[in-house]
């Protein structure tokens, strides 16, 4: 399978406006062979009471870019992606700065992908590891 980075990571950065992803800030970057990468920054607005990363903003950006990924292996026009299962495991805490969610598949089947995406502060320490599996359904 050969991408076209910027076309792809255009395309996700397009339909993430007026979104979840738009409101948490979360821009694609990269993109390659089977990965995905976006990054959000981390401030007050993702945090939780105790002024730390929130696990569920975590989770949005997780389930964000595995969701977005499993768009490499289907046809836009008559196919479409549901997330079905998530899980995280918080490792880490952070305050501040950029975290990374990158996205790398496990399984490709027809109906079916399992992602794992990594989430990673500035230094590369890993924040939270994550497990996403997607549904690929046929277009009314």
């Amino acid at each position: 399978m050969t991408i076209d980075k910027d076309k792809m990571l255009e395309y996700c950065n397009e339909f993430s406006k007026n979104t979840l992803m738009e409101t948490l800030k979360i821009e694609f970057i990269d993109a390659g062979e089977g990965f995905l990468v976006a990054k959000m920054p981390v401030n007050s607005l993702v945090h939780q009471p105790m002024g730390l990363l929130h696990g569920g903003a975590s989770v949005a950006l997780a389930e964000s870019v595995g969701s977005a990924a499993s768009h490499f292996f289907i046809n836009d026009k008559n196919q479409e992606v549901r997330g079905i299962e998530i899980s995280a495991n918080h490792l880490r805490s952070i305050r501040e700065g950029v975290v990374f969610g990158t996205a790398r598949i496990i399984h490709k089947g027809r109906s079916l992908h399992l992602w794992e995406i990594k989430i990673t502060d500035e230094e590369g320490n890993l924040i939270s590891l994550c497990k996403l599996t997607n549904m690929v359904l046929t277009r009314p």
